[in-house]
């Protein structure tokens, strides 16, 4: 494989607004018991063979809340709770590793292949990016767009983008090399990447 052990920093997005959550913080809110935003350090620390070496999160309220979690919290350089493209940045800007990984805080049944998956599109030394896709309600496999895996030397043209205006993810990762990866195989869970934007929804995955 391309990617080797530890060559892999991975980053949990908790720095929204929580809008749709009635503005609480959502990385902190609990999930069967443990803050959202431990919840998916620790699911990231599961991830099989071994390539995710540093952990960090991206959050914008609450600092020290998210430090007693015990990995580095940074929050967003760009102002005004930019969005998820700028957790990239702000992840891409301190990445050590040669590729970041980036998971939301409020999908906590991502898959412990997720890591393993997304790198293997690296075999093709020609990929820039791999993104997850699921399978949604309605059958159609759609990519899920702040799960990628990108090479950090993409810091660049992430300033370049962000700093003309950019906000949208995808719009950004179609000027690379972005393979999607398929999370739709036997054995996959179709509940994977359902993700919590109320309180009800968290607590209806809750009882899943």
């Amino acid at each position: 494989m391309a990617i080797q052990v530890n060559e892999i920093t991975a980053m949990v997005l908790a720095g929204g607004r929580g809008s749709r959550m009635g503005g609480v913080d959502k990385g902190l809110q609990n999930f069967n018991g443990t803050p959202l935003g431990l919840h998916t350090i620790l699911r990231l620390q599961m991830q099989d063979g071994g390539l995710i070496g540093d952990l960090m999160v991206n959050a914008n309220r609450n600092l020290a809340a998210y430090e007693a979690f015990g990995v580095p919290v940074w929050p967003d350089t760009l102002d005004d709770y930019a969005g998820p493209l700028a957790g990239f940045l702000t992840g891409l800007e301190r990445c050590e590793t040669p590729y970041l990984l980036t998971v939301p805080c409020d999908t906590p049944l991502f898959p412990l292949d997720l890591a393993l998956r997304l790198a293997a599109a690296f075999d093709d030394p020609a990929t820039e990016i791999a993104m997850a896709a699921a399978r949604e309600d309605d059958d159609q496999i759609r990519p899920q767009p702040v799960f990628c895996l990108m090479r950090v030397q993409l810091l660049e043209s992430l300033v370049a983008f962000t700093q003309a205006g950019g906000r949208k993810i995808d719009r950004w990762t179609a000027q690379h090399r972005t393979v999607i990866v398929p999370f739709d195989q036997p054995g996959d869970s179709p509940r994977a990447f359902y993700n919590a934007n109320t309180l009800a929804e968290l607590h209806a995955l809750e009882h899943r």
